[in-house]
């Protein structure tokens, strides 16, 4: 089966899913490695990677270093990227969106210390750096501040993390500009450093548990 060069992951997908969906890998099986798959399909490895890398973070996959991709879950529901977009009317309650950054972010807090690299540490105190300077000024403070968050989700490695919680804060910008404006600046630069601190430390549960401490605060502030 050789697949036509048009929206090549996506079809790379649905490669995959027809083989869960018609039986023929089973859940605990190993499925084909990157090298079989791209000598079947006829495409590159990065394209079958990121296909993979798509079902491993919807949890349908699970990738074992030195063994393989194994097969973990056989439903394939709601699969469908367009479905699953968070839009413009998920993000306007922002009391939803401070809960649902509270599920993900803590634990996405986590991996990310345990995946750091100085480069992470250097980014993280850069950002810092520029909230505390730019307090008052609620527009940069802001983007200082998402682009703390966003280093976080993108070092855990996780596309899906990474590109989800990126359109949630670019649709909740005027939000957070608004709510630091009325609560002050403070407050966020402590847990910032607090958090920051447990990078550079390695303390990956607290920082999991400032970070849930940090969201947690900000919705009872609503």
């Amino acid at each position: 089966m050789k697949i036509k060069r048009v929206n090549v992951t996506s079809q790379v997908v649905d490669y995959l899913k027809k083989n869960i969906e018609s039986g023929n890998w089973t859940v605990g099986e190993k499925i084909p490695s990157e090298n079989q798959m791209t000598e079947e399909l006829g495409v590159s490895r990065s394209s079958i990677r990121t296909a993979l890398q798509y079902l491993i973070g919807l949890g349908v996959l699970e990738s074992v270093h030195g063994k393989g991709t194994y097969l973990i879950n056989s439903r394939v529901e709601n699969w469908d990227e367009t479905e699953n977009k968070i839009t413009s009317e998920d993000c306007r309650d922002i009391e939803k969106v401070l809960e649902f950054r509270k599920i993900l972010e803590p634990d996405a807090c986590r991996l990310a210390v345990e995946k750091r690299t100085p480069e992470i540490i250097t980014a993280l105190e850069t950002y810092l750096e520029q909230m505390q300077m730019f307090q008052g000024n609620r527009e940069k403070f802001v983007n200082a501040d998402l682009k703390f968050h966003e280093v976080i989700c993108r070092s855990t490695g996780n596309t899906l993390l990474e590109k989800s919680l990126h359109k949630v804060f670019q649709e909740t910008r005027q939000n957070h500009e608004q709510m630091n404006e009325l609560f002050g600046y403070d407050s966020g630069i402590h847990y910032h450093a607090q958090i920051l601190k447990a990078f550079k430390n390695g303390d990956a549960d607290a920082a999991h548990d400032i970070m849930y401490e940090h969201l947690d605060a900000a919705m009872k502030k609503l």
